[in-house]
């Protein structure tokens, strides 16, 4: 069997891949992850484990995931409910009508993962806000000592928890444009990371690798060509989208090896420089980034900044456009 998209490449099949993209490699997980292992007090010396620990991690996460649309599919098999989702009740509901064990055991499974997003996602945000703010955020505080990060933390809690119980609320769609939006939002993310994974000053012997670099703009350029087909499919509802990601793709290519090549001429008019010498294992293994205020103030180039620019543009009307394609979804 050959693996395809039913009912072919359309926007609603763009918008999933986005949202099955957006929930697995989420924007907030960045946040997350580096506060963790801040507050955890990992050291450089200890990286391998932390590696080891995301790796299992996303393994766990992802044949999980997959198991899941295998149940999915399975419960809604031969019934009206094909092609027809609602939300995680309504999968376990159908899942109940062929045996009602398997109905409760995917309940619990449910609960358990929220339990987990609810916490992992509300903490990276009252991470992010204790960053943001400059005020104390880490769970080895106790309250009294780190107010603000507890209270930010039990509110986002408490927020979400009110929204799940509004009554009729459609939960999958709210499900779906969320996801959808953290895919959005994760071409800009990890703009921003691939440019501080290349700051010398701050990452010193743990900069990126020239391969890594690379992998990392294959996969934001694909991200953006997505993106850019869920744009142009919701504008012009009638256009073919397989058609639109080839030149959308094209496009990036050619984009990408004309930014190669400019970066090329750049190096070759500057001269060859020096490879840089091998990093003692002492040096990468006790490496600790200066202190902000030590930090030299970032500057970028005008190209740079043009494609910062640009980037915020795509942002704001990538958003706009998926309030549009889920007001039509949930109208429809």
């Amino acid at each position: 069997m050959v693996p395809g998209i039913k009912g072919g490449i359309s926007s609603e099949a763009i918008l999933l891949i986005i949202a099955i993209v957006g929930t697995t490699v989420a924007p907030w997980q960045l946040f997350f992850q580096q506060s963790n292992v801040i507050d955890k007090r990992i050291t450089p010396r200890f990286m391998g484990y932390e590696r080891a620990d995301t790796f299992l991690g996303s393994v766990v996460v992802v044949v999980g995931a997959g198991a899941i649309m295998i149940i999915a599919t399975y419960a809604v098999a031969g019934t009206p409910l094909v092609g027809h989702f609602t939300d995680a009740l309504g999968v376990a509901d159908a899942l109940g009508r062929k045996d009602s064990v398997l109905g409760a055991l995917f309940a619990i499974v449910l609960l358990d993962a929220s339990i987990i997003g609810a916490a992992a996602v509300t903490l990276a945000t009252s991470y992010a806000f204790g960053d943001m703010f400059g005020v104390k955020h880490s769970l080895h505080r106790s309250f009294r000592d780190a107010k603000a990060f507890y209270a930010t933390y039990t509110a986002l809690v408490v927020a979400a928890a009110a929204i799940v119980l509004i009554p009729h609320a459609p939960l999958g769609l709210i499900t779906e444009a969320v996801q959808a939006l953290a895919g959005l939002l994760l071409p800009s993310a990890s703009v921003f990371l691939l440019l501080l994974c290349n700051d010398r000053e701050v990452l010193g012997p743990w900069v990126n690798p020239g391969w890594l670099n690379a992998l990392a703009t294959v996969i934001i350029a694909t991200l953006l060509m997505l993106s850019g087909t869920l744009m142009a499919t919701t504008l012009f509802p009638h256009i073919d989208a397989t058609q639109v990601a080839i030149w959308l793709s094209i496009a990036e290519a050619a984009g990408l090896a004309a930014a190669g090549l400019t970066l090329r001429l750049g190096r070759s008019r500057r001269g060859a420089q020096a490879a840089a010498p091998p990093v003692p294992r002492e040096l990468r293994a006790n490496w600790r980034m200066p202190p902000l205020a030590l930090l030299k103030p970032v500057t970028w180039s005008p190209a740079l900044k043009l494609g910062m620019l640009a980037l915020r543009g795509y942002l704001v009307i990538a958003a706009l456009l998926l309030l549009v394609k889920a007001i039509q979804l949930g109208t429809h």
